[in-house]
């Protein structure tokens, strides 16, 4: 048999084995180097707020905290780390859903933000919310499971829109914007019905928020991240294969249907648990995956983990950011994300070729 496969088992004439495994090692080293960045962006976060922290202060705390003082002790493990951890779960969360709305919808543009997905998740736990069970204990669990089902009949809807022939990659756009000013105008008027109490709860689902953060709430999130990440990388060629088109991907044996709507479901989740413990965050799962595209193109081998580490990124940064724009206080991220995507969501818009947006 001629020809190279994917795993390179056959020698290629002219060295083609070679070329694989140089381009493969070049992808590898740039998810190698995007973990070192994230390492340093995560002891930035530590590092920074109203009480600046050096490095070796941070480390001393995390591993040695009972040589420090109390003070420093506290900021760390019960202010800094919680934060900093789950803007780096959260952020990989986004872009892993962003990526595979991307894929599965064959279009840049979409994520759960601008399809409407995070704020239909933010509706369903303003619900929760209003009719009494997002300020009890049983909230914890009855908040995130409204936000699930409301973020999957979303992409549900989403879905079948974009499978009519009528529906091109700008419609698709188009009706997740329309549904996130929808689901947003519901949760504008979940607020005027909403008590001082409530009213302060569905505010922190609006902004966006890393304050309510937690070691326990980290890993949860954390937990749940990790599985649907296995469920996409299981599927990594299937869902590489639908860049071919339906018609090949089934040539090739895949159930096309049943894997966009076992992907739904799997970005319904992923999301509705990032949207339930900090809000809804903008544009990460947009921002990040086209950047990992720009890296190393759609293979999924090596997009989703990079989306993933390109999310945690962005998020990363916008905490410290969100912590030094106003000295003294925190910024809502929602903002500080919403700042940066803007501008690379219309940059995207605005590049179009002769069959539309790329």
């Amino acid at each position: 048999m001629k020809g190279a496969t994917l795993d390179g088992r056959y020698k290629v004439p002219g060295g083609g084995r070679e070329i694989y495994l140089r381009i493969t090692g070049k992808k590898q080293a740039l998810i190698g180097a995007a973990c070192v960045v994230i390492v340093v962006f995560f002891f930035l976060d530590l590092m920074t707020g109203p009480s600046w922290l050096t490095v070796s202060e941070v480390i001393t705390a995390l591993l040695f905290h009972e040589t420090v003082s109390s003070a420093n002790e506290v900021i760390v493990w019960d202010v800094r780390l919680p934060v900093a951890l789950m803007a780096l779960i959260v952020g990989a969360s986004l872009g892993i859903a962003g990526a595979e709305m991307q894929a599965i919808l064959d279009n840049p543009l979409a994520d759960p933000y601008t399809l409407g997905i995070s704020s239909a998740a933010g509706l369903g736990a303003s619900l929760a919310i209003v009719l009494g069970v997002g300020v009890t204990e049983a909230g914890v669990f009855l908040v995130p499971l409204n936000a699930f089902v409301f973020s999957f009949f979303s992409s549900i809807f989403i879905y079948y829109v974009a499978k009519t022939r009528s529906s091109d990659k700008g419609t698709i756009v188009l009706t997740g914007i329309a549904l996130l000013f929808l689901f947003q105008s519901s949760i504008a008027l979940l607020q005027y019905m909403a008590s001082n109490q409530q009213m302060a709860a569905i505010l922190f689902w609006m902004f966006g928020s890393l304050s309510k953060a937690t070691l326990a709430n980290a890993g949860i999130c954390a937990a749940i991240m990790v599985a649907l990440f296995a469920i996409f990388a299981s599927d990594a060629w299937k869902l590489t294969a639908l860049k071919l088109g339906d018609n090949k991907a089934k040539s090739l044996g895949i159930d096309v249907e049943g894997l966009r709507r076992k992907s739904l479901i799997c970005v319904s989740l992923i999301t509705a648990t990032a949207v339930s413990f900090v809000g809804t965050i903008g544009f990460i799962g947009l921002v990040g995956p086209h950047i990992a595209r720009l890296l190393v193109g759609d293979d999924q081998r090596f997009y989703l983990p990079l989306s993933a580490l390109m999310g945690a990124m962005l998020l990363s940064i916008a905490s410290t950011l969100s912590k030094i724009i106003m000295p003294g206080s925190i910024f809502p991220i929602g903002i500080v994300t919403s700042f940066i995507g803007v501008p690379f969501f219309l940059s995207l818009i605005l590049k179009r070729k002769k069959g539309g947006l790329r």
